[in-house]
């Protein structure tokens, strides 16, 4: 089977192994098939907004078994990142992914209207309010370093809908400031390497549903990918697009099988 090729198999989870509150079809299935015949797998999200706890939960009331140290946020990355470099005073706008990351590196996460920080960290937040990008916005402008966990423009939600991501809100600040974020996340290297060290491989295979971020970056790093079209990107974009991923396939279920579409450079 397609897995077997691999020491480490590195997946995506919105889109690829649920979208919203369901699972994929037939992802509980492989799971535990691959679960079954010794697949090192590890979980790589650019969604913030959750702790590893949390992911794994959720995974978990799907039918799909994990524990949380085999999961690697976005908003880990971050902290992780902004620990080495010091750390600091962080005004966030994210869920308790972020906060719970930051704080656990050492960062000292602060609310309310604020003089200054030394950080305004950004990713996906479900509480949105306007007082609060705007109080973002007045910290980037008096000088906080500006550092986004990801920049996602939309993610998948239950029933095929796209909502607006981290990226969203970052373009939204960069918009108001004119100042970019520095981000973290995928396609960028420190995710993958993250997520690499967990599984303990040196063949992986990424599997996911975004050509811009999943595909993007195992092709930065000459890592195979599995793109599946359970998600964002679909079948007609593979073509117009940079970003070549060395499978596609309806979905995960493809792992299971040798027959998996295998795409070429043009």
């Amino acid at each position: 089977m397609l897995a077997a090729r691999y020491d480490a198999l590195l997946f995506d989870l919105d889109g690829v192994l649920y979208r919203g509150s369901e699972p994929v079809p037939g992802a509980p299935e492989t799971m535990s098939a691959l679960r079954e015949a010794g697949a090192h797998v590890v979980f790589l999200t650019n969604n913030s907004s959750r702790t590893p706890e949390q992911v794994s939960a959720k995974l978990g009331a799907m039918g799909m078994h994990s524990a949380p140290v085999e999961v690697v946020t976005s908003a880990t990355a971050t902290a992780d990142l902004l620990a080495v470099r010091g750390g600091g005073t962080a005004f966030v706008m994210g869920g308790d992914g972020v906060v719970g990351a930051l704080r656990d590196a050492g960062l000292r996460v602060v609310d309310g209207e604020r003089e200054a920080v030394d950080l305004v960290v950004v990713g996906i937040d479900d509480d949105l309010t306007y007082a609060r990008l705007r109080t973002a916005c007045i910290l980037v402008h008096r000088g906080a370093s500006f550092v986004a966990t990801n920049a996602d423009p939309t993610f998948p939600a239950t029933g095929g809908e796209l909502w607006p991501g981290a990226g969203a809100l970052v373009a939204a600040i960069s918009t108001a400031t004119g100042v970019e974020a520095e981000v973290v996340g995928k396609p960028h290297a420190p995710l993958f390497h993250a997520a690499l060290r967990r599984a303990g491989g040196r063949n992986p295979l990424v599997i996911g549903d975004r050509l811009d971020t999943d595909i993007a970056g195992a092709a930065a790093l000459g890592w195979d990918s599995l793109l599946v079209l359970s998600g964002v990107s679909t079948e007609d974009e593979v073509t117009a697009s940079p970003y070549r991923p060395t499978y596609v396939a309806p979905d995960v279920r493809a792992l299971l099988l040798d027959d998996a579409v295998r795409v070429t450079s043009p």
